[in-house]
């Protein structure tokens, strides 16, 4: 498969595809937890006129029952450790926060891996819901064994819940990965029974993916690569998004993130390489087929997985980083010159 958008689906974008992306700033930025051996794997979401920050607890980057934290904030300066989610037994890690269709209950959605010893021996998604997020329902699990549900996103248009599940041995069942990948987008009602929606086709090991909808319609993915050059990928969707336009990218992502702010323009979140040498936490200005890195936050080594908010006025940006000599949890406040609100 060859990736490729045509000159006339190019012309049928909208300006909110096309918006220019403003130039960036660092206001501020904080760490607030850096008390495990390991944290890591952030998001960041409002719900009820708070900021709420999740991420991984545990021992070490692969391995160890992981304990999903949840920090909350009403301005973003002081940060409170509010809530745990923890299973016995399971590593839960890659924690993402969406707020159901109904506004009133914050959706957790995150991995849970099972080892023996170092030796992975099953995964499968877990989610977990809130009213308030601070009591938590247990963790139930989803789709099928193998299955990452990485991130979960609700349509404005219909309501319902969308995400992009990888399996790394979609013909075997396991354990041990194959030569290529599955993914394939997924939708729900409620967010605990999922349903097929389309099997993107994507070549070179592809896995995490972040799927946002825009003011548009349309819905914008993109996708991690582990195999072949490891550069990412973007691909664009109309309605009912089964039929996706897939673009290569010109450099690699982990950890993937996207927003749409209120003029329409596009800034994505990922581990990338920027004016410094080795990995950092870099914000992109991002269109529908390129990243163009716009600004590196104060990061290094282990690092990436960023949550993205925009809020009063600024783009909030949560991630996690070991530049200061262990992987801790970070909150920056940046400012997004000539962003004009509708």
């Amino acid at each position: 498969m060859k990736f490729a958008l045509t000159a006339l689906f190019f012309l049928s974008l909208t300006f909110s595809l096309t918006a220019q992306t403003p130039a960036a700033e660092i206001v501020s930025v904080q760490k607030i937890w850096d008390k495990g051996q390991h944290n890591a794997f952030t998001d960041l979401i409002r719900f009820q006129n708070l900021f709420f920050c999740c991420f991984r607890e545990s021992t070490a980057h692969v391995g160890g029952d992981g304990v999903i934290r949840i920090f909350i904030s009403s301005s973003g300066d002081t940060w409170v450790d509010y809530a745990t989610v923890a299973e016995k037994g399971t590593d839960l890690r890659d924690p993402k926060f969406e707020i159901t269709p109904d506004g009133k209950r914050l959706y957790l959605l995150c991995g849970g891996s099972i080892y023996e010893g170092t030796e992975l021996k099953g995964k499968r998604p877990r989610y977990a819901t809130s009213i308030d997020g601070k009591v938590w329902t247990p963790t139930q699990k989803l789709l099928s064994e193998g299955d990452w549900l990485w991130r979960t996103t609700v349509n404005p248009a219909d309501k319902k819940f969308y995400g992009v599940s990888y399996n790394t041995h979609p013909t075997t069942g396991g354990p041990k990965s194959e030569a290529e990948w599955s993914l394939k987008s997924y939708t729900s009602a409620d967010g605990s029974v999922w349903q097929l929606s389309s099997i993107m086709q994507v070549p070179g090991q592809p896995n995490e993916t972040t799927l946002r909808f825009l003011k548009d319609g349309s819905a914008l993915a993109l996708v991690r690569r582990e195999g072949g050059d490891r550069k990412g990928a973007i691909g664009i969707a109309q309605a009912p998004y089964r039929e996706w336009k897939w673009t290569q990218l010109s450099v690699p992502v982990g950890g993937p993130n996207f927003i749409e702010l209120p003029d329409g323009s596009l800034v994505a979140g990922s581990r990338g390489f920027g004016k410094t040498p080795g990995p950092h936490m870099v914000l992109f200005k991002m269109t529908p087929t390129s990243l163009e890195p716009l600004l590196e936050l104060p990061s290094g080594g282990d690092c990436s997985y960023p949550g993205l908010c925009w809020h009063d006025g600024h783009l909030w940006v949560s991630y996690y980083s070991s530049h200061e000599g262990k992987s801790s949890i970070y909150v920056a406040k940046v400012k997004m010159s000539g962003v004009k609100v509708p």
